[in-house]
């Protein structure tokens, strides 16, 4: 069983139901709808069909909705603008018919740029310096050669954006979205924790409680990079627009600072863009691509993302046949995994002491969190432990939420009244999957307060004799309950 997650991208070349139902029995989590492309329909029927699909074939994922953000851009541009090192061209306020004077989605932008500062176009692939300012202009120099068409986005890397990352439409994307009833939501161009605050505010007024991906692509985010991941409930290493902001040499020390920092706080981290480029035309990745996986596995990555793989790409399926491969062979490694110290959390301890223990005791099998709201599962799976982790939650949403965590896969049961019947009922249902055979011997963690969020402080040695004690005791049938999602 992977222990590292899969997260595709749902465009034109796999929003179908065939398509849908190969991607998920191939190993895909969670599924992502990209608000920067299509139209609300659009997005409503693919997220039906995902459902429809996942209680066909009784296997639930997440959904992940990823809003566009303030995202930057040029304007329109007649054909293709060709650029040479040492000319000028000039972003704008406002539109002009010289092609040379180049309008930008956010006009306000060039009151906060100074002279002297860089400018980068088309993901970082053409750079320019400011050599002068006015009231309604910008004037850059061009320091490489390059092509701009129109739309393409533009980065300002030493420039400090005082611009929200929930624009109008954001807002009106978050608030469908909510409608329904996604999983998780990527903000785009986070630059501090309000940003986060602000769209859990809003979902919130609209029932909503999906857990919130704040990508890492911004200067200012990395300078706030802590404050953000303390209010945020996960992380995205979005890897395109960081390289424009910081240049390509510098991404992978920011990708692996990242990843530490989501560990250590216990939320799932993504790790995304151009994860598998060459497979959009061809059938085979480059010996790059596969190593670049591999090291994404190796800093702890709890989830790699394929985007334009997925969506315009020839050979989707392919392209996740190579990632899920590639991740399994990297976790094979047998020094794969990492160990983090537990804080001063109470069952940040249990969790701890727990996959100790089944690292120390050779003949278990498995770990087994009886979770509310999916954080005991998140502790253990901090802990990167050898052995597997079982999440058993009653609740759908939590379930499903539980798919972008490391190494855990989620079991559904009714809601019980003791803890007694809850293992009961999750260990019959492990048999009835095949996840643990009769003899299997698993470490349990839960609360002596049944679906309590935050109440976990039981760790339970659990064998074959233990479970027949339990059920002759509490006289339940074997196979008595069993859960699916719907």
């Amino acid at each position: 069983m992977k222990r590292t997650k899969i997260v595709i991208t749902l465009g034109p070349a796999t929003a179908n139901k065939e398509s849908i139902k190969a991607l998920i029995e191939r190993g895909v989590d969670v599924i992502r709808l990209n608000f920067s492309h299509g139209v609300h329909e659009e997005h409503r029927q693919n997220a039906q069909l995902i459902r429809e699909v996942s209680q066909e074939i009784g296997k639930e994922i997440a959904i992940l909705q990823d809003i566009s953000g303030p995202k930057v851009r040029i304007g329109e541009v007649d054909g293709v603008l060709e650029l040479q090192r040492g000319d000028i061209i000039q972003l704008s306020k406002t539109q002009h018919d010289n092609p040379r004077i180049l309008s930008i989605s956010y006009p306000e932008i060039i009151d906060l740029v100074n002279v002297g500062e860089k400018v980068y176009f088309a993901d970082g692939t053409i750079t320019s310096k400011v050599i002068a300012k006015e009231e309604e202009f910008l004037t850059l120099e061009l320091q490489n050669d390059g092509k701009l068409t129109s739309k393409k986005g533009v980065n300002f890397p030493n420039t400090k954006l005082e611009i929200s990352a929930i624009t109008p439409k954001d807002e009106k994307d978050l608030i469908f979205g909510a409608s329904l009833g996604v999983d998780l939501v990527a903000l785009s161009f986070v630059q501090n924790k309000e940003d986060i605050l602000k769209a859990r505010a809003l979902l919130q007024a609209h029932n909503s409680n999906p857990l919130l991906i704040a990508k890492i692509e911004m200067s200012n985010a990395i300078k706030n990079l802590e404050e953000i991941i303390a209010v945020s409930d996960g992380v995205m290493v979005a890897r395109g627009d960081l390289g424009a902001e910081f240049g390509v040499t510098a991404v992978p020390r920011i990708q692996k600072r990242i990843i530490h920092l989501a560990n250590q706080n216990n939320i799932p981290v993504i790790t995304a863009t151009q994860m598998l480029t060459s497979m959009i035309k061809s059938p085979y990745p480059t010996r790059a691509e596969v190593s670049d996986i591999a090291n994404a596995v190796f800093d702890g990555t709890d989830a790699v993302m394929l985007s334009d793989e997925t969506t315009v790409g020839e050979f989707p399926l392919l392209a996740v046949d190579v990632l899920r491969e590639s991740v399994m062979d990297a976790e094979q490694d047998p020094e794969y995994g990492s160990e983090h110290l537990p804080s001063q959390r109470g069952d940040d301890a249990i969790a701890y002491s727990a996959v100790r223990l089944s690292n120390f005791l050779e003949d278990v099998d498995a770990l087994i969190a009886f979770t509310a709201s999916g954080f005991s599962a998140k502790s253990l799976a901090k802990f990167r432990p050898k052995k597997k982790i079982y999440a058993v939650t009653y609740s759908i949403e939590t379930y499903r939420k539980l798919k972008l965590s490391w190494g855990v896969e989620p079991i559904g049961v009714f809601e019980l009244s003791s803890p007694a019947k809850l293992i009961l009922a999750a260990f019959d249902e492990l048999q009835l999957q095949g996840l643990v055979r009769k003899d299997s011997k698993f470490i349990v963690t839960m609360g002596d307060i049944v679906g309590k969020k935050g109440s976990t402080n039981l760790i339970r040695v659990l064998d074959r004799d233990a479970i027949k004690t339990m059920h002759e005791g509490m006289g339940i049938p074997k196979h008595h309950s069993l859960w699916m999602p719907n």
